[in-house]
């Protein structure tokens, strides 16, 4: 399985490579370079700041739904746990979906909890981030279009993420209000799949069909807790959203580094819309997310023109992208090592 999984890996960021290769060409890799490289030390360190803050915020989001679950961390380590989950996301195909398991396994360790009650976190975070992803980017597009003709490109956007704001929402209602068929469900079909499985990996013992029961009903009463409880997702909602604004800041301020600064209108919408794309494939979205981020901005500002909009998206994804790979690649490797205690 371990084997798979790093195939997997190594062949989405040969994608990825092949992708930004493709990007670069187009954008000119001479201007990109001298572009990237001129870029103002000044801003450079305020986007490192606003990046920290924002997996600060999301830490503590993570933290707050921990909190409802009956776990309780600390800042510090809430903040740790993120950047590895935010590592695990980054290198593995399809984004959340890829990394959300390996996250799930984080937070049991360091948290000291179950599997299941981890992955229930997880799983609420990422939906709680989906609400003010798309409330601030309908917010956006709706202030640029006052201002300006919206072109073909962003009327696409804008319709998509009109249609996940309406469509998503309604999936996770229609979900929350059959949950127990649900459930039943998928007691019924991951049961036999995971006893198959688990009697191929060494050093696993085979899980009982009630062991496998318990832990499904524990990942879906988790989630009930999370979802009955009004303080603790508003107090997620707010910190999540004050995450999403630091994302927005970070690529406005990325521009004025390169000296071509956009409207913050369009950071507005443009960050939430280039996020959907991380569910490719690639690891983290790497690749597609900076194309799709500098096709939208080239696209809605007349004064910067593709290569330049690559120049400060690079800019942008290299702190994004980059600082909590770092960090959350120590975090998961000295877990691996000896562990945390709590």
């Amino acid at each position: 399985m371990a084997r798979e999984n790093l195939r997997a890996t190594v062949l989405g960021f040969a994608a990825a490579i092949v992708v930004f290769a493709v990007l670069f060409y187009f954008a000119g890799v001479d201007e990109l370079v001298d572009r990237v490289t001129m870029a103002e030390p000044t801003y450079l360190v305020a986007i490192l700041a606003i990046t920290f803050l924002w997996l600060v915020s999301w830490g503590t989001s993570l933290k707050t739904v921990l909190g409802v679950l009956g776990v309780d961390i600390s800042v510090i380590r809430s903040f740790l746990i993120f950047t590895g989950a935010t590592f695990s996301n980054n290198i593995t195909p399809f984004g959340q979906a890829g990394g959300e398991p390996v996250t799930a396994l984080l937070i049991s360790r360091s948290a000291d909890t179950e599997y299941e009650t981890g992955l229930a976190a997880i799983a609420s975070v990422d939906t709680i981030n989906f609400v003010p992803s798309i409330t601030i980017a309908l917010i956006g597009a709706g202030y640029y279009a006052t201002e300006v003709t919206l072109g073909r490109n962003l009327e696409i956007a804008l319709v998509a993420v009109v249609a996940l704001a309406v469509g998503v929402p309604a999936a996770v209602y229609t979900a929350w209000k059959r949950r127990y068929d649900l459930e039943r469900r998928l007691i019924g079909v991951l049961t036999p799949f995971i006893r198959t499985i688990a009697r191929y990996v060494p050093r696993v013992s085979v899980p009982t069909n009630d062991g496998i029961e318990r832990r499904i009903n524990g990942f879906f009463r988790s989630i009930e807790r999370v979802g009955r409880n009004p303080r603790g997702l508003a107090v997620a909602l707010g910190l999540s959203g004050f995450g999403w604004f630091c994302q927005m800041v970070a690529l406005w301020v990325a521009f004025h580094a390169i000296g071509a600064p956009i409207a913050f209108s369009i950071a507005l919408f443009v960050v939430p819309i280039g996020a959907i794309a991380g569910v490719t494939p690639l690891p983290g979205g790497a690749g597609g997310i900076e194309w799709t981020l500098a096709i939208l901005v080239a696209a809605a500002s007349s004064a910067v023109s593709f290569d330049v909009a690559t120049a400060g998206v690079v800019v942008f994804r290299g702190f994004i992208y980059w600082v909590p790979v770092a960090l959350g690649g120590l975090v998961m490797s000295t877990e691996s090592a000896r562990g945390w205690r709590s």
